[in-house]
């Protein structure tokens, strides 16, 4: 079959991109499911820092490439050897596949999975194939979802199957924004209740890390960002105390409203100096935890003795450190309850043929989670 899917041909493309468009809507082709593969029809996709990380450069991935990873949609055929799902099942799409066999997945960690990063960096799905192509060869996945099209074929195991009542366009956000921020509080750090926690980078990821923080107990939580709009809405979804980054003793302040540093720092900017201000406000003894990916190749300067006398720990967190399958249902019953207004991290809908003009408000930062709804 042919699809309208997102393509991106060319990296490192100068914005603003609503002017230099890198990303072009194309008609291409879409095979069938193969072995262990599902045709799932888009229903809703959220444009994420991953994907601008892409267009940028800073995580190179092979050319030409279907962008979109955050998204949810519903089962439309099923490939050879799928026999717990069935067309008309909605599904969150979860960006790390994972085999379920390597040494990572027998330890419960999926999110680890060596197959599942291997295919991710080639463009693949995780059964090693590459459905998407047009008149001049392959066109690969993102992260073995390629969501920015109608229809997308992934493997079984990048779908979380969900109930039919939750919107779509709410559903998407659990499979990158709140698996990454929630799970990076609850899975990675493990904060206990009536800890203190500072936040920074309040996009997404961030602001779920908040809502996270907030369900899981801690006492006080201070939000950190360069945007007053963010740091407002940091308000409303949990932060007892907001910070701007930008003031030159931003640092003391958290440290003087968590009594001398927090329990947990969780750092979300994507930046080596945030991450080495995480560190700062982070108390003796305490966790640093950063989801952030900065460009390849960068490097964190460590006090060592500090790190050995005050007994610090940092910590990498890859997609929440979560076992999909367990924390997108959970996760979801939270939402249900109140206690994570994932709603909130909606800054507006759009059509595919919008997706530079998105891409340009997310990287200048004045909006959260955008949607692209089917």
């Amino acid at each position: 079959m042919q699809v309208r899917a997102a393509v991106l041909r060319q990296m490192n493309v100068q914005g603003p991109y609503a002017q230099s468009r890198p990303i072009a809507i194309e008609t291409i082709d879409l095979a069938p499911p193969g072995p262990g593969e599902v045709l799932v029809r888009i229903g809703a996709a959220g444009l994420c820092h991953s994907d601008l990380s892409v267009i940028n450069g800073d995580r190179p991935r092979p050319m030409p490439m279907a962008l979109g990873h955050e998204a949810a949609g519903v089962v439309e055929a099923l490939g050879e050897g799928v026999a717990d799902l069935e067309p008309g099942d909605h599904v969150v799409m979860v960006f790390m596949p994972s085999c379920g066999h390597c040494l990572p997945c027998s330890e419960g960690r999926p999110a680890l999975c060596e197959p599942g990063a291997a295919a991710n960096g080639a463009g693949t799905l995780i059964t090693g194939g590459i459905r998407l192509s047009d008149d001049h060869g392959h066109v690969h996945h993102h992260l073995g979802v390629s969501a920015f099209a109608d229809h997308a074929v992934v493997s079984r195991n990048s779908l979380v199957k969900i109930d039919k009542d939750l919107p779509l366009v709410e559903a998407a956000l659990f499979g990158c924004a709140v698996l990454t921020g929630v799970g990076a509080v609850v899975n990675t750090a493990r904060l206990h209740a009536g800890s203190t926690a500072v936040v920074i980078g309040l996009g997404g990821v961030g602001l779920a890390a908040v809502m996270g923080a907030n369900a899981a107990g801690a006492s006080k939580i201070v939000a950190v960002d360069l945007s007053a709009e963010k740091l407002a809405l940091a308000s409303e979804v949990g932060a007892t105390a907001m910070v701007n980054g930008r003031d030159p003793d931003a640092i003391e302040q958290v440290r003087a409203l968590t009594n001398g540093g927090a329990d947990y720092a969780f750092e979300f900017a994507g930046s080596i100096r945030a991450l080495e201000n995480a560190m700062q406000m982070t108390k003796r003894g305490g966790t640093t935890v950063t989801a952030g990916l900065p460009p390849p190749g960068s490097s964190l300067p460590v006090n060592v003795v500090q790190l050995v006398g005050e007994e610090r720990t940092v910590k990498g967190s890859y997609i929440g450190t979560c076992v999909p399958v367990r924390d997108i249902p959970r996760f979801i019953e939270l939402y249900r309850d109140g206690r994570l207004p994932v709603n909130r991290l909606l800054s507006g809908k759009l059509k595919l043929d919008e997706i530079n003009e998105g891409f340009d408000r997310l990287h200048d930062g004045s909006a959260v989670r955008q949607v692209i709804e089917f």
